[in-house]
């Protein structure tokens, strides 16, 4: 967890913990592939992936205000090559007002 909550620092000053577990455990095992892991900010389909999946079903965010968020992680993170979903995720819910819906 530790990991995860330095590397989310590097954006935002105060970490829930909390909300970093529930987003681990949302992830399950694809956290465990190195590929799946991650988020591609350059690929169409992985974003409409994490706005399907990750915005919709655990944020609860419309198609539009999970894309106005994405983009503004997506800028937030821009000079970050490896994209961490935890990151991606916890600053997508950060930037959404929807960060209660984690725990």
């Amino acid at each position: 967890m530790s990991d995860y909550a330095a590397d989310i620092r590097k954006y935002t000053a105060n970490v829930n913990e909390a909300a970093v577990k529930s987003i681990v455990a949302y992830c399950g095992i694809a956290l465990r592939n190195a590929d799946s892991s991650l988020v591609s900010a350059t690929s169409p389909d992985e974003l409409k992936t994490v706005r399907d999946g990750f915005a919709a079903k655990k944020l609860g965010l419309a198609a539009d205000a999970a894309d106005a968020g994405i983009r503004k992680v997506v800028e937030q993170m821009k000079g970050e090559h490896r994209k961490s979903r935890v990151t991606f995720y916890y600053l997508l819910a950060e930037a959404t007002g929807t960060m209660g819906k984690l725990g």
